[in-house]
């Protein structure tokens, strides 16, 4: 379920983004007016596969990054979630221990 919802986002705003190229893309053509309506269309078109093409490639640079990111962390959360109970077991002992000699120390009383 959460692939079919991820997918259906990640979809969503590439749809976005390839509406926010074009819009770029024709506010950049209106800024040429000397332009013919044929030469419009073609580079409007170039300036809008331009902008998803860097797009793209930014975003698989991120994704590429996201994942790098990720395995360091879980990398990081493991070693902390170790010490964490290693120090929690150690404290266990620790108590245990005092306890055990108190128990000792009282009977012996």
């Amino acid at each position: 379920m959460d692939q079919a919802i991820n997918e259906i986002e990640g979809y969503l705003l590439w749809e976005a983004e390839k509406d926010r190229a074009r819009t770029r893309a024709s506010a950049f053509c209106a800024g040429l007016p000397w332009l013919t309506d044929t030469q419009r269309r073609e580079v409007e078109l170039r300036y809008c596969q331009d902008q998803c093409d860097a797009s793209r490639a930014y975003l698989e640079r991120i994704a590429v990054r996201s994942a790098t990111l990720r395995t360091e962390y879980e990398s990081v959360y493991r070693a902390l979630r170790r010490r964490l109970v290693t120090a929690f077991l150690s404290g266990t002992v620790a108590v245990a221990a005092l306890v055990t000699v108190a128990a000792i120390v009282l009977t012996a009383h």
